[in-house]
């Protein structure tokens, strides 16, 4: 089976422009580095695992992902599924000949890790401030030698909200050094404020946070001569009459040709939250203007097709990771599991991945930590697997699934013995009460292998297919399913085999390779 990356969607149209969003997957509160001709982003992760991927641009309009900077959590609740929980909002800095990156865990606290190369191993992540509700770090170290720490508030947390706060920092980033000092509170004009990005430029302290939330929020800037204020506020970046809304959380870079530009995301429900690339200027008045159609007062709105920058671009034309092979037993760096992974999820192989059938979440597939699942790269695509399955036990399964807090999976089962092909499908209630259904739609014969496919179109509609001979026609699984993003995140896809309870003989599917390929 030949892979291919390309994933449905083409940021850079060839031809010298490009189309936003540059990374229509879910890249939630991106954030960008520019150090000599490369360009690093980071994004958040919540409970995935490894998390905070890192990817690689020179044009900042093809990416490739080339790194997590965590491994795994170190804190034992993380063993488990904890949904919209974790990383969240990194900010990535080059100081002092390292990279460091700054994030949050709304329940534990703020953390950095650094890496003098960031597609190499990152240092274990440090905790510098045990505390709940301080989220959306971001670092700043001044020209005098002193650092510091600016961050927002989780309401849900802290029951702070609207507000951003300083504090200084060691200059070698390990602790605070005070307690801290609101520099901004938004109540009033700028509701929702948070994700603060801070920079210097021509004697200004310059701060980039959204505000007015996700679905439909703006982008703010503020600005000082002091790092501790007074700020004036200035919008610069709002819906307008596109179709992008809430264009906010993201980040300002410039390029080594001098251009700038900014990052932000857009939310866009199954998708979660993509990533758009906005040009940016500097007006007479030392105040950024972003994206097109600025007003009298440098309020600007999103761009849907650009001029790429000006870079001499060292690759081609390129998507982050989608198919995989397997090469080797191993998957790629576009997977992530829902929790810490454990040794015995995967069982060792030359070729093809082999997932141990180990226990199911606490309720269902929806806690599942064993799920292995990717972002939706575009709007329409279809994902198709080989699966042999090699089961000891009743109640052991495999197979493709559709993941959001509306699920769906097409597996092979083993019921009183024989082999069935079943869909499951379950979704959460307003109230956290999870419902199932299960649908048998075949009997196996033992040892034969199973192919699965999934069409996604646009809205989420999702059509399952199988077959049990490569070169038989697909048979449609009805009826389709309606996906939804998960908590905090958007959908994904993937893979996984469970089991109903604990063996010793586990058994397992093997999956010879993941193909995803356009519409």
């Amino acid at each position: 089976m030949e892979m291919t990356n390309r994933s449905g969607w083409r940021a850079d149209l060839g031809d010298g422009h490009y189309q936003n969003p540059v990374l229509h997957a879910d890249y939630s509160d991106p954030d960008i580095v520019c150090v000599g001709d490369d360009i690093y982003m980071v994004a958040s992760s919540f409970n995935h695992i490894p998390g905070l991927p890192v990817l690689h641009s020179t044009d900042l309009v093809n990416w490739k992902i080339i790194n997590h900077v965590v491994q795994r959590i170190n804190y034992p609740v993380y063993d488990s599924m904890q949904p919209g929980k974790g990383i969240w909002a990194p900010s990535i800095r080059y100081h002092n000949g390292l990279f460091w990156v700054f994030y949050s865990m709304p329940d534990e606290g703020i953390f950095m890790s650094y890496a003098e190369d960031p597609a190499k191993d990152w240092s274990e992540p440090h905790c510098i401030k045990a505390v709940k509700g301080w989220i959306d770090p971001c670092p700043f170290w001044d020209e005098d030698g002193r650092a510091w720490l600016i961050h927002a508030f989780a309401y849900s947390r802290s029951e702070i909200k609207h507000q951003l706060q300083l504090c200084e920092m060691a200059p070698d980033a390990t602790s605070l050094l005070d307690q801290g000092k609101i520099i901004f509170d938004g109540a009033v004009s700028h509701p929702t404020i948070e994700g603060p990005k801070v920079y210097r430029r021509n004697g200004w302290y310059y701060i980039f946070a959204p505000a007015g939330g996700v679905e439909s929020g703006w982008q703010t800037v503020l600005r000082s001569r002091q790092m501790s204020g007074p700020f004036e506020a200035r919008d610069v970046l709002h819906q307008g009459t596109s179709k992008v809304n809430g264009p906010h959380q993201g980040g300002w870079v410039e390029l080594k040709n001098g251009e700038c530009w900014f990052v932000h995301f857009q939310d866009a429900a199954h998708n979660g939250r993509i990533m758009h690339l906005q040009p940016m200027r500097w007006n007479h008045d030392g105040w950024p203007e972003i994206g097109e159609e600025i007003n009298a007062e440098g309020l600007g709105q999103p761009v849907s097709r650009y001029v790429k920058p000006a870079v001499s671009s060292h690759g081609l034309r390129c998507d982050p990771q989608t198919s995989d092979s397997f090469a080797q037993g191993r998957f790629g760096l576009q997977w992530q599991w829902q929790a810490n992974p454990q040794r015995d999820w995967i069982i060792p192989s030359p070729a093809g991945l082999k997932l141990a059938c180990r226990p199911f979440g606490a309720r269902s597939l929806y806690d599942t930590p064993q799920l292995l699942l990717q972002k939706f790269p575009a709007p329409e695509f279809t994902v198709t697997t080989r699966l042999d399955p090699h089961f000891n036990h009743d109640g052991e399964q495999s197979g493709l699934i559709m993941y959001g807090e509306r699920y769906g999976a097409v597996s092979v089962c083993q019921q009183e013995g024989g082999w069935v092909l079943v869909f499951d499908f379950g979704w959460m209630s307003d109230k956290g009460v999870l419902s199932q259904k299960r649908t048998v739609l075949a009997t196996l014969m033992r040892h034969e292998a199973v192919f699965i496919r999934a069409e996604v179109l646009q809205r989420g509609v999702c059509h399952f297919f199988f077959r049990q001979v490569e070169t038989e026609d697909w048979k449609a699984v009805a009826p389709p399913l309606a996906i939804s993003a998960g908590k905090w995140v958007g959908a994904k896809t993937g893979i996984y085999s469970a089991a109903s309870e604990v063996n010793s003989d586990t058994g397992y599917g093997e999956f010879s390779y993941f193909l995803m390929s356009a519409r």
